[in-house]
């Protein structure tokens, strides 16, 4: 059996305390995970006990830094799992942030497509969001869904637009008629577009 003999706040994150066993240094804790486990100094704590004490911990570092992510730009389940997958935190801690993150809405699959295709609409095909969509891990049915939403006139005024802007571009280097619609229909594809809509701006 080990005595804590001090808990100490570290002077570069306020957040966390040095815990000290028989005197010596014996590990770092989150002061969230300290309060929860009534950690104080004078308890007598057992290997079983640190090892619990450690893997919440490694939770709460994995939390905090899910929603750190979270903050600075809205992100899809598969690319939180990255993430945090390359801070090296381990699965058990990763799942349960992914869950904590569900839980109370930050994280949503099925609100991130829809602004997603919303947003993505005003300057993008359906073939081009869906792929996008499909790499940032999202299932083909929601995709799909959120994909059905997309006026198919707007799309064409959209796509007739950009085209538009395109051709007084490359009219000013290309007389040839053929080779003009060629490229015009190439931008298009490129951006995202059908066949059927390309073809018909």
């Amino acid at each position: 059996m080990n005595k804590i003999t001090n808990i100490e706040e570290q002077k570069r994150n306020k957040d966390r305390v040095n815990i000290y066993v028989d005197n010596d240094y014996a590990f770092s804790l989150s002061k969230e995970v300290l309060l929860k486990e009534k950690i104080k100094v004078n308890d007598i704590i057992d290997m079983e006990k640190m090892k619990k004490i450690s893997k919440e911990d490694n939770f709460m570092k994995c939390k905090n830094s899910a929603l750190r992510i979270i903050e600075r730009t809205i992100k899809t389940e598969k690319e939180i799992r990255e993430k945090l997958i390359s801070k090296e935190y381990d699965e058990e801690s990763i799942n349960r942030s992914i869950d904590f993150l569900k839980e109370y809405n930050f994280l949503n699959d099925e609100n991130y497509a829809r602004m997603y295709v919303r947003d993505k609409s005003k300057g993008q095909g359906k073939n081009k969001i869906k792929y996008s969509l499909i790499r940032k891990g999202l299932d083909e049915e929601t995709i799909l869904e959120e994909l059905s939403k997309i006026d198919d006139e707007e799309e064409e005024n959209i796509a007739y637009e950009m085209a538009l802007k395109k051709y007084n571009i490359i009219k000013k280097r290309e007389s040839d008629d053929y080779k003009l619609s060629q490229k015009l229909y190439r931008f298009l594809i490129s951006k995202g577009y059908g066949y059927d809509v390309a073809s018909k701006v």
